[in-house]
């Protein structure tokens, strides 16, 4: 889905290398001339919601760096920014996978695509440590892509996160850590996968856990809704006119389908159980549907171009009756 790009660093007027001390100052000198108890301006309001919105990524080392993995990809100023596909995919944020709540409110459909329930909550941070405190260690959430195979037969896979941690003389910089991790048959899209104490340390207490939110690679055949799949299936004309058997190759292996006399373009055929399997007994495998897709012989020879006139007159077929001249 476009949608119009936000520059965070233009907002606050800071160059994008800028240190936190100086985009903390830049927020601060904004707010006391925006703020609608200050500002006459009619857009104060507006104004200042992206004030707050901008400084809530740039301000957390977390949203910050994965705001900056968008790459040159800010350039592209204007209504039709694009987020990739696999946006936030590897990058690890700390805080629970559930519960998020929006604590600034206001925010835009660039916000709320790019980050949404991955990104609030992450600005949490652990007390400090204390004499006699104790406590089981905050849990991080990653979002992960695999291929939608993985679904239908389940894989162990490694798989690299990256977070952000600080030095000593504060500046920020991504890690890397890797995991081997179970793909579970009959995974869908969304669906978490929980491991055990590898979140952030405890205090005196057992470590966090970290949780996965998988997504399937874009596919070039199928797509997917849940657990139901779709894949465009080309037919010809007379297949589509007379009806037809033909065979289809399906994730879960080739079947012969019967297409109806009479079908028209985007008529759906449904296979019921061939899409993603079933995750555990409470839940049914989904559909696989195949989505009809008229294709025309190309008229390159004069035996072509002669059997769709005798189509023409033989038919008197008016694709367009009915409709307003």
């Amino acid at each position: 889905m476009a949608m119009e790009f936000k520059d965070y660093y233009q907002v606050l007027g800071v160059e994008r290398g800028a240190a936190a001390a100086d985009i903390k100052k830049a927020y601060r000198r904004l707010v006391r001339k925006h703020h609608p108890d200050v500002s006459k301006a009619a857009d104060a309001q507006l104004r200042m919601q992206e004030i707050n919105e901008a400084w809530e990524v740039l301000q957390d080392p977390e949203k910050r760096a994965a705001y900056d993995q968008l790459g040159q990809r800010w350039q592209q100023a204007g209504p039709d920014f694009q987020p990739p596909p696999d946006w936030g995919a590897g990058f690890e944020f700390s805080g629970a996978p559930d519960g998020w709540s929006d604590q600034s409110g206001g925010h835009s459909a660039f916000f709320e695509t790019l980050f949404g329930a991955v990104g609030r909550g992450s600005g949490s941070r652990r007390r400090p440590a204390e004499a006699g405190f104790a406590g089981r260690g905050q849990d991080h959430h990653a979002r992960i892509v695999v291929p939608l195979e993985d679904a239908f037969v389940g894989a162990t896979r490694t798989l690299t996160l990256q977070s952000p941690a600080t030095d000593a003389q504060g500046r920020t910089a991504l890690r890397e850590r890797q995991f081997s991790v179970k793909i579970p048959k009959g995974l869908r899209a969304g669906q978490q996968i929980r491991l055990a104490g590898q979140g952030a340390p405890g205090v005196g207490a057992t470590a966090g856990d970290l949780y996965l939110e998988v997504q399937f690679e874009p596919h070039p055949r199928y797509r997917v809704e849940g657990r139901d799949l779709y894949v465009t299936l080309p037919v010809a004309p007379w297949e589509a006119a007379l009806g037809a058997e033909v065979r289809v190759a399906t994730p879960g292996g080739a079947v012969e389908i019967s297409v109806p006399a009479n079908s028209q373009s985007g008529r759906r055929l449904r296979l019921k159980g061939r899409g993603i399997p079933a995750g555990d007994a409470a839940s049914v495998p989904g559909d696989l549907y195949l989505v009809l897709e008229l294709v025309l012989p190309p008229a390159r020879t004069e035996a072509a171009h002669a059997a769709y006139r005798r189509m023409a007159s033989d038919l008197a077929f008016d694709p367009r009756q009915g409709l307003a001249s």
